[in-house]
């Protein structure tokens, strides 16, 4: 079956395509040679991922899935969340996004932090949404040069090591965005 991942994020297609495998043609934004942005203007992650799976079900007419992930700091109020891409302004930024984050941290005790992914699935013209959350702590410094985006900083409950510290594979099998991907796997089994 072919998917359509309405992403120009290539690091975020590979990490799908490791996690579905074999079991689907997956094509991103970049290989439909579709280069406009997606507006994500929306105020929670899953009105984003739900506005993105609709613009891009509107243009090509195929069963798609976009993803939203926020990391959401206890003591920051949940904070970046929704705003994760774009914390430390308008462009897209992760050293400075991360940067500002430790700085708001700083002297903080509770280093409680989640990683929340929603999936909006277009199948046949209908709506689904999958959620995955893994919850962690938010280390002082990064570490780790594997992952992307926060994962340097973002250590899961249970571990030792930051997602950036783990391997792709392991990741792939205890990330927020693995646990709403195998909830959308799981669907498009019985579906």
């Amino acid at each position: 079956m072919d998917l359509i991942v309405a992403s120009h994020n290539e690091n975020k297609v590979l990490e799908f395509k490791n996690i579905l495998g074999d079991k689907f043609l997956i094509k991103s934004l970049n290989d439909l040679n579709f280069k406009d942005e997606i507006p994500e203007n929306k105020n929670t992650i899953k009105k984003n991922a739900v506005y993105k799976s609709n613009f891009i079900y509107k243009i090509f007419k195929c069963n798609v899935f976009s993803d939203d992930t926020g990391l959401e700091i206890e003591a920051l109020n949940n904070e970046p969340g929704v705003k994760s891409a774009r914390y430390s302004g308008e462009k897209r930024d992760i050293k400075k996004n991360i940067q500002l984050v430790l700085k708001k941290m700083e002297g903080l005790m509770n280093r409680k932090a989640r990683f929340r992914t929603v999936i909006s699935l277009i199948y046949y013209g209908k709506e689904y949404c999958f959620e995955g959350i893994v919850n962690g702590s938010i280390t002082e410094n990064p570490i780790g040069d594997n992952g992307f985006g926060y994962d340097s900083i973002f250590k899961p409950d249970g571990y030792k090591k930051t997602f950036a510290q783990l391997s792709m594979n392991k990741k792939n099998k205890i990330s927020h965005r693995a646990l709403a991907i195998n909830k959308l796997i799981d669907f498009l089994k019985k579906n």
